[in-house]
């Protein structure tokens, strides 16, 4: 579905770059597209899924941490743990990103 949707708007972008219609049609062009991304569906279909991707990249890390265990080097060990509890402080998980 990512690969679709950078496909469409490369070729959104490319056909405002490359169009002889002007300054008009790109104006219809530029609210076409902010209309559809205002829409409800798709804000809510973005949204389910930047939180399927946090939960397989939460997943992901466990994984990882578990098969890698102790193999880790301390100072990479560390660096993780201080990422996650700065993260933890301000609001956000692992990966950066706001719980919203």
């Amino acid at each position: 579905m990512r690969y679709k949707l950078t496909f469409v708007v490369g070729l959104a972008f490319g056909y405002v770059l490359g169009t002889r219609a002007g300054r008009e049609r790109y104006e219809q062009l530029r609210k076409s597209a902010r209309e559809f991304s205002h829409n409800p569906a798709v804000r809510n279909a973005a949204e389910s899924a930047a939180q399927t991707g946090r939960e397989v990249a939460g997943k992901a890390l466990h994984t990882v941490s578990d098969k890698v265990g102790d193999r880790m080097p301390e100072s990479v060990a560390q660096r993780v743990r201080s990422l996650k509890e700065r993260s933890q402080a301000n609001g956000q998980d692992e990966w950066g990103t706001s719980n919203t």
